[in-house]
């Protein structure tokens, strides 16, 4: 699958052939993406990404998730697409990771745009959440640029390495992208 946002930035699925080029883009990225990342230290080498990838396709073929590059001009700069899919409650869970060296070309928001119209309009959900540590800023930016709405904080909701961390869950309803699309 391939979603093409404009003629610099396409989002494509992961595939196994990705592996070296993601596994390289985290190593370089490792120290910026561990302060909100809990993976980090369980990927160490190419076999660590390629086991990820092997999930990812896992559950895109069980239509449970759905992992895509994020691809700039290009070359791969990060992971976005549905953490968890649950079509029986019209729910997908939206997760996402960008490199350092990518940040400040508003990639990310154009790619949870994109992801937002994938969900409401191709897989007909109800509902997208995004859940970001409090602390996040970066991370809690895009939901709140987009129009989610903040629904509250998970109190320690995830452990990064020596600490728990609360999420902040923000939500956007179908008929919430449908009015902000329309004006």
């Amino acid at each position: 699958m391939q979603i093409n946002i404009n003629q610099e930035l396409s989002l494509r699925t992961v595939a196994l052939e990705d592996a070296n080029a993601v596994f390289a883009l985290t190593d370089a990225s490792r120290t910026y993406l561990r302060e909100w990342l809990p993976w980090l230290d369980f990927t160490k080498e190419v076999a660590d990404t390629t086991a990820y990838i092997e999930g990812c396709i896992k559950g895109h073929e069980a239509n449970s998730s759905l992992s895509l590059v994020i691809i700039f001009r290009d070359e791969i700069v990060g992971i976005a697409g549905f953490n968890t899919i649950n079509h029986s409650n019209k729910v997908a869970a939206i997760g996402y990771w960008l490199s350092e060296g990518a940040q400040g070309h508003g990639i990310m928001s154009k790619t949870v745009e994109a992801l937002l119209q994938y969900a409401f309009v191709e897989l007909q959900l109800n509902k997208v959440e995004i859940r970001a540590a409090v602390g996040n800023s970066k991370s809690r930016a895009i939901p709140e640029r987009l129009g989610f709405i903040n629904e509250g904080t998970i109190r320690a909701a995830e452990w990064l390495y020596d600490h728990y961390v609360d999420h902040v869950v923000y939500g956007m309803l179908a008929s919430e992208w449908k009015q902000q699309s329309e004006n």
